[in-house]
């Protein structure tokens, strides 16, 4: 095989960019996830300016997470009963009104911090309708060997964007404020709404005739019970994140691990960093996720390397002392091969909701998905903040890889379906 080839067979699979309502919304994404990332910066830059609080500013995970939760598995079941496109079309053009709500507020000078919150949540009630409904209707436009693909470029441009929009912001905050940030967002949502509104009607196959409520919400965890693999597919991800995200000890870790300051600095922005430009360079060079047939065991392997990425960071971590520079160095290494890592995990186990559950599921399969996503990592915050307060920085972050390590192995030698779950290629899907 030729040098050409084999890079070819390397970096990221670019075919679902053919299909024409994929390739607009995915460029979509990359105009609108830096605007996003923009709000995401500014709202709690400018709850801390208006109040001079960090306890205000953390009440934007309760207000955030509580109709992520809510709307999340309850998008899902709308996502499941109604017109897909319709609901992307509303729930954009909701995300649309709330940034533009922000803007406002700003530009007339507002400081009630009730009312940032109040709008954040309404911000994220939108968001957690959009998502799963725009994870479920891939399969309706793509075909199911090109799913993984999808998802990796998909997630590649959201890690791309948690690095950059930080930055971008951080550099324009001082020289703008929060004003032109929020209108920067209002405008660049407008490439989503665009795309979406080219897309055909996407109907659901095998909606029922109710309008869905709490019952729909509960059938969609009836369906998972009798569904191992897919049941499976978000236990070893809250496995993963519940034991092994130790994102809240950055601050201390930077501060009294690698010499930085208390108040952030170069080491507190490479360990934030080092996970999201894992999974963007782990994007970059996902061409092997598409030829992926034991997705099971694939996905076993890659939330073994996160585990083991995370155990040798807080091993960095215990031997600081000795040689900082090297120990920063190689802790921040380890974290990029964790998010490479987690990406290609994530990329397989939606590709496997998208593709295995029924049509009349997936909307609330993939609320569910987003819900563990968001919500894992909370716990770990909770988990990990308590831990190392007893424990220390080191110790909490090694055991908690070596739990995530037990766990996933504990999880495959239970359920061997998931272990055995495979799907079978032709010789043109596997060809790029």
């Amino acid at each position: 095989m030729s040098i050409t080839a084999r890079l070819r067979g390397a970096v990221a699979d670019t075919r679902p960019l053919q299909e024409p309502h994929f390739r607009r919304l995915w460029i979509a994404g990359i105009i609108t996830m830096i605007g996003a990332q923009l709000t995401v910066v500014a709202v709690p830059a400018q709850i801390y300016a208006d109040t001079g609080s960090s306890a205000y500013v953390g009440l934007t995970g309760v207000f955030g997470l509580v109709p992520l939760i809510i709307f999340g598995l309850y998008g899902g079941a709308l996502a499941d009963h109604f017109d897909r496109r319709t609901i992307l079309l509303v729930s954009t053009i909701g995300l649309i009104a709330t940034s533009a709500l922000f803007w406002l507020q700003s530009a007339l000078g507002n400081t009630n911090v009730w009312v940032l919150l109040s709008l954040f949540s309404v911000q994220q009630a939108f968001f957690a309708v959009n998502q799963p409904t725009r994870s479920a209707l891939l399969p309706k436009i793509l075909p199911a060997h090109l799913l993984p693909a999808a998802n990796s470029l998909s997630m590649t441009v959201f890690q791309a964007g948690a690095i950059a929009g930080p930055l971008v912001a951080g550099v324009m905050l001082p020289l703008t404020g929060f004003t032109w940030l929020y209108a920067i967002d209002t405008v660049t949502l407008f490439a989503t709404l665009y795309a979406v509104v080219l897309l055909p009607k996407i109907p659901v196959e095998g909606a029922g005739s109710k309008v869905p409520g709490l019952r729909s919400v509960w059938d969609g965890f009836a369906y998972l019970r009798h569904q191992p693999v897919l049941l499976m597919s978000f236990v070893v991800d809250l496995i993963a994140m519940v034991f092994a995200m130790p994102r809240a000890l950055f601050p201390q870790i930077a501060h009294e691990s690698f010499g930085g300051p208390a108040e952030g600095g170069i080491a507190f922005a490479l360990l934030f960093a080092a996970i999201p430009a894992g999974a963007v360079v782990g994007g970059i060079f996902s061409g092997w996720v598409s030829r992926i047939e034991a997705q099971g065991k694939v996905v076993i392997w890659c939330i073994a390397v996160w585990a083991l990425g995370i155990t040798l960071f807080g091993l960095t971590i215990a031997f600081a002392d000795h040689v900082t520079t090297i120990m920063l160095g190689l802790g921040v290494l380890f974290l990029m091969v964790a998010g490479a890592a987690d990406v290609a995990s994530a990329a397989i186990r939606m590709s496997m909701l998208q593709s295995a559950a029924d049509d009349n599921v997936r909307g609330r399969l993939q609320g569910v998905f987003t819900v563990v996503v968001a919500g894992g990592p909370r716990v770990a915050d909770v988990l990990h903040g308590g831990a190392a307060a007893v424990v220390g920085t080191a110790i909490a972050t090694t055991g908690g890889g070596l739990l995530n390590l037990l766990g996933i192995a504990l999880c495959a030698l239970l359920v061997p379906s998931f272990l055995a779950y495979r799907v079978n290629r032709t010789e043109s899907e596997l060809a790029k």
